[in-house]
């Protein structure tokens, strides 16, 4: 199963760095690419959060259904989506980093679960880590300048 880890030494305390993930409205204001959020639940954060996240990618909209499954305040969240034949499964992970700084970790395994799936996935790896580098660095930017 393919999984992309990624970190960033963010210079923001670990509460805003958290809210900045586990918040999807924090979360597409945070990332350019995000062009639309849909909540689909009566619950905006924590377990049971679900919504639509329309992102530009490579020059063209695509559509995730994404659910929070676990959610610990300030320490993690998980998201799950299941697209295109293959379970998503992201973990953010924040913990307190250097001069009340935060570390923000995010790992996402892929899991295919459809015979086109396990061709295409590993295939498409490429454009995902860089996505997931961009999703970093665009957090990383977005907290470190509300924390100034």
């Amino acid at each position: 199963m393919p999984t992309v880890t990624s970190k960033r030494d963010i210079a923001a305390p670990v509460e805003q760095v958290f809210r900045t993930i586990a918040d999807i409205e924090n979360f597409a204001e945070a990332i350019p690419d995000i062009v639309n959020i849909e909540i689909l639940s009566e619950v905006k954060t924590g377990v049971g959060a679900r919504f639509r996240e329309t992102r530009v990618m490579k020059g063209r909209e695509a559509n995730s259904v994404l659910e929070v499954t676990e959610y610990r305040e300030n320490d993690m969240v998980r998201y799950i989506s299941d697209e295109g034949g293959t379970v998503w499964d992201s973990v953010f992970e924040t913990a307190p980093g250097a001069g009340g700084g935060a570390i923000l970790t995010l790992r996402m395994e892929a899991r295919p679960h459809s015979i086109m799936a396990h061709i295409m996935t590993p295939l498409i790896m490429g454009m995902v880590c860089k996505a997931v580098e961009g999703d970093m660095d665009a957090v990383k930017a977005w907290c470190e300048r509300r924390a100034a």
